[in-house]
């Protein structure tokens, strides 16, 4: 995806920024006040734009980012915030924000979140701890049936691998690769990238798919 990283602590995005590169995306402008960062989504038309949810100067930034969807439908907002606030997060669900996500969640977190985003999906801080304790099957259950390829697709969601880096890296095409992730998502039964991913860490896939 490509991304607009607007937050007031320059040393926090310009530390996400390269993670991020690493994990498939693109960042096209870092910026540390809000009339900057709705300057740079005017400009670059990025897919999404990751927003610190306080400014230094007391601005709020669910106001820009209600401007920021009227204006560009196309770009999703994420807001990272300070710390865990339900009602803000709620009333930024209203607004049409994508994401509503902690400082505290690591790269991997945030990118897996991206790409929920990237498929159409939304992730609040309210819904964080059901993506974490994704759906684990009962006993007596039988094995998932992956295919080859398939599992690379998992292994490398775990890694949090966007979907443009995964298909560059498996030498296939973007719609091919979605498709494995439908079907993966299928057998799994788990509605989300996040969610199979956290399967995946949870039922120790991790340590199959590496052997």
């Amino acid at each position: 995806m490509r991304l607009v990283l607007c937050d007031d602590n320059l040393i926090l995005a310009e530390a996400l920024a390269p993670a991020l590169t690493a994990r498939g995306h693109q960042v096209v402008a870092i910026t540390t006040s809000l009339a900057a960062g709705v300057a740079a989504v005017s400009a670059h038309q990025p897919d999404a734009c990751l927003l610190g949810l306080r400014f230094a100067d007391g601005e709020d930034s669910l106001a820009a980012a209600c401007a920021i969807g009227a204006e560009h439908p196309g770009t999703a907002l994420v807001i990272l915030a300070g710390a865990s606030s339900p009602s803000i997060a709620c009333r930024a669900r209203k607004l049409g924000v994508a994401a509503f996500l902690s400082k505290d969640q690591d790269v991997a977190q945030i990118a897996r979140a991206l790409d929920v985003i990237s498929s159409g999906g939304a992730v609040f801080e309210s819904t964080l701890v059901s993506y974490e304790r994704a759906m684990v099957p009962q006993r007596g259950e039988p094995q998932y049936e992956l295919t080859p390829r398939e599992r690379e697709v998992l292994r490398r969601l775990v890694a949090g691998e966007g979907t443009l880096q995964m298909a560059r890296e498996m030498n296939i095409a973007q719609s091919t690769l979605r498709t494995y992730v439908k079907n993966l998502l299928t057998k799994l039964g788990t509605h989300s990238r996040l969610q199979a991913a956290a399967l995946a860490s949870r039922e120790g896939l991790v340590a199959e798919l590496s052997a």
